[in-house]
């Protein structure tokens, strides 16, 4: 077995990253849909340079971990992160979330985390839940979420092309310059994964509810997210997120994207910090 990765208790085996020092502070990173650690990068070489300990797993069934068949849902997800967290016994951690990742991280530190996580930060994260139900009347309709599945699923290599030239990193606005190098990018960290996963990853990034999840978590937590996300709304997701949590510092952008960690990494990185080091 590699020395980057380990085996799950179902025997699915999960890539990580674990770079710095081992005795500084751990940073753990979960990643969006449908990418990988590698959407990490900008934010990892930055702590990196603070002195801090930076980890940053691949989800099952995304990037460099198994394409397994089963268990792509959130208690999945904050399972395996616990695994990785656990194998390199981190202690007093702080766990980012960005999108489905926020989603994973909130449900880590819920159920996982008590003892080992010292701070939480979502960032244009997924929760308290993005479909629209009779509890949460300001949610996305569930077409929304067909709509993606039929897309990746009539042509997944075009679907992640299309998705990040627009509304992902806000290049559809106008007068936004695109990015090449982050459109492939993501293009190139999306086919590396399973089209299973990801195609069932939607349904758990969308119907998962955490509400239970958040009002659980005591530790201090940032939620920043901009009003101007076009795959998370930011009036049914950050607002409320951070009324649910008991410690919580709401950070609201005006007009940044969804993707603004690959897009705005140096006012991102700027705030994680204060955050992080007070």
């Amino acid at each position: 077995m590699s020395t980057n990765t380990i085996t799950t208790r179902d025997g699915t085996e999960i890539y990580f990253k674990d770079w710095g020092p081992k005795q500084a502070r751990p940073l753990v990173f979960h990643h969006g849909w449908p990418l990988s650690a590698d959407d990490w990068d900008a934010q990892m070489l930055f702590f990196l340079s603070k002195g801090y300990r930076v980890i940053a797993h691949d989800r099952r069934g995304h990037g460099r971990s198994a394409q397994v068949s089963d268990g792509h849902d959130m208690d999945h997800y904050a399972a395996d992160a616990a695994a990785v967290v656990d194998h390199l016994d981190l202690q007093g951690a702080v766990h980012i979330g960005h999108s489905t990742g926020g989603g994973e991280a909130a449900r880590y530190v819920a159920r996982h985390g008590r003892g080992r996580a010292a701070k939480l930060v979502l960032i244009s994260a997924v929760p308290p839940i993005m479909v629209k139900t009779a509890n949460n009347p300001g949610g996305l309709p569930v077409e929304v979420f067909d709509g993606l599945r039929a897309s990746l699923a009539a042509s997944r290599a075009q679907f992640y092309l299309d998705f990040p030239s627009g509304p992902f990193y806000g290049f559809n606005r106008p007068g936004a310059e695109p990015i090449p190098g982050l459109i492939q990018n993501w293009w190139r960290q999306g086919m590396m994964g399973s089209a299973k996963a990801h195609y069932e990853g939607i349904k758990a990034f969308s119907e998962t509810d955490f509400t239970q999840d958040l009002k659980a978590i005591d530790v201090p937590a940032l939620v920043m997210h901009s009003r101007d996300d076009q795959i998370v709304p930011y009036a049914d997701s950050a607002p409320l997120s951070a009324n649910l949590l008991k410690r919580a510092e709401l950070k609201t952008y005006e007009d940044l994207p969804h993707g603004m960690c690959g897009t705005h990494p140096d006012q991102v990185n700027r705030d994680l910090l204060a955050f992080i080091a007070a």
